[in-house]
């Protein structure tokens, strides 16, 4: 085998690797960023692996080259039907989320005015990205001081001054990192959309228990009610949204009393059971979710049931709620989607909106690939959804 065939070799062997974990969750945390990245970076992966196998095919027709060319295209024919699979899903999945955002909000919620997304995926944007126009921007605004520790909020708001829908935004991260700055694009891209977007803070755990972290929550809501109105923002017309543990947050925050009365919630792939999330975890379970219960709530469900019990949206779950909308990952081994479709079953025996939309082919976090195929997927829903709340 000459030193030619073998990069060759070595190269299609390395794009199989890579594109197996679009159906191999993550076994460990550090490998997470592959089962997350791949299936969002599919129609890169389809393009290489299509030019790549092509390329194979006919140097051997031509050449009747040896056994490592024909591996190596085994291994280029494989790892296209693998990146090939998200978009073979994605006809399916669009039909499915059409028929429920129909069924729960009308005909009318999908054909909604002042929406950017005008397909749930836009093969364009998979290449040359999703970059939203320029937007006000008033970063680091304090707003609590509790056990010393400054909390800030951002403030994105659209190019000319109004009076606009708003959108409470919490970041994700286990409950123990992160800030208001994380999910930039999106929150540049809602406001450029018409709406005022409001990134919070939170104490983090383990330094803080739970309730710390709702407490900060209604906390930065109260400061949003005092400063509507310098920061052009309708009450009258305010959502929620959290990603992961600031799902959990923002979902405990519309479903209790809140100094905001808020229109609707968006859930991406946020814990609602606490207690079943500790007993049933997922396998493989890269983040270790009993550890991080138990670092945000400060023991297990026998020291500390009654927080358990509180931290769960599903716990809180009553008549006459805002309208929410609820989007997992099919493959997601961090926040199962099952625990998602539970709390939709919940609403809907208590006669409220809700829109539960699962993403087959994704993981965990998809929507870190902003202009990924999951990603624009939620997108063209959410926009949908909030308009039809909050317009």
């Amino acid at each position: 085998m000459s030193i030619y065939s073998g990069l060759v070799l070595l190269v299609c062997l390395i794009s199989f690797l890579l594109c197996i974990w679009i159906v191999i969750p993550a076994p460990i945390f550090s490998l997470l960023p592959l089962s997350v990245g791949t299936p969002e970076i599919s129609p890169w992966l389809v393009v290489i692996n299509a030019i790549i196998a092509i390329a194979l095919t006919l140097v051997i027709s031509q050449t009747q080259s040896g056994w490592a060319f024909r591996v190596a295209l085994s291994f280029s024919i494989a790892a296209l039907i693998l990146s090939a699979l998200p978009l073979a899903q994605y006809p399916q999945a669009r039909k499915n989320a059409d028929q429920v955002m129909a069924t729960v909000l009308g005909n009318d919620s999908l054909n909604a005015p002042k929406v950017n997304r005008s397909q749930p995926f836009i093969l364009a944007d998979a290449f040359r990205g999703i970059t939203p126009a320029p937007v006000r921007e008033t970063l680091d605004i304090p707003f609590a001081n509790p056990n010393g520790v400054t909390l800030t909020m951002n403030v994105y708001r659209p190019s000319e001054v109004g009076n606009y829908p708003a959108i409470v935004m919490i970041y994700g991260g286990a409950w123990q990192r992160g800030d208001p700055s994380q999910n930039e694009l999106f929150s540049r891209y809602m406001a450029n959309q018409g709406y005022v977007v409001w990134t919070i803070s939170y104490r983090h755990a383990p330094t803080y228990h739970f309730p710390a972290q709702i407490e900060d929550v209604r906390s930065a809501l109260e400061f949003i009610q005092q400063h509507a109105a310098e920061y052009e923002t309708d009450l009258k017309r305010v959502g929620i949204m959290g990603r992961s543990a600031g799902a959990q947050l923002a979902s405990l925050a519309a479903y209790n009393a809140s100094p905001i009365a808020f229109r609707a919630v968006v859930n991406y792939y946020g814990p609602v059971n606490l207690t079943a999330g500790y007993y049933d975890v997922p396998n493989p379970d890269p983040i270790g979710s009993r550890s991080v219960l138990t670092a945000f709530l400060g023991g297990t469900p026998d020291e500390k049931g009654a927080e358990y019990f509180s931290a769960s949206p599903l716990n809180a779950v009553r008549p006459d709620l805002p309208p929410s909308l609820l989007i997992y990952g099919g493959r997601d081994h961090i926040v199962m989607s099952k625990f998602g479709k539970g709390l939709a079953q919940a609403l809907e025996a208590q006669q409220n909106k809700v829109v539960f939309i699962e993403i087959p082919w994704a993981d965990h976090s998809f929507d870190a690939v902003f202009q990924g195929v999951s990603n624009q997927f939620a997108l063209y829903y959410t926009e949908r959804f909030l308009a039809w709340a909050l317009r």
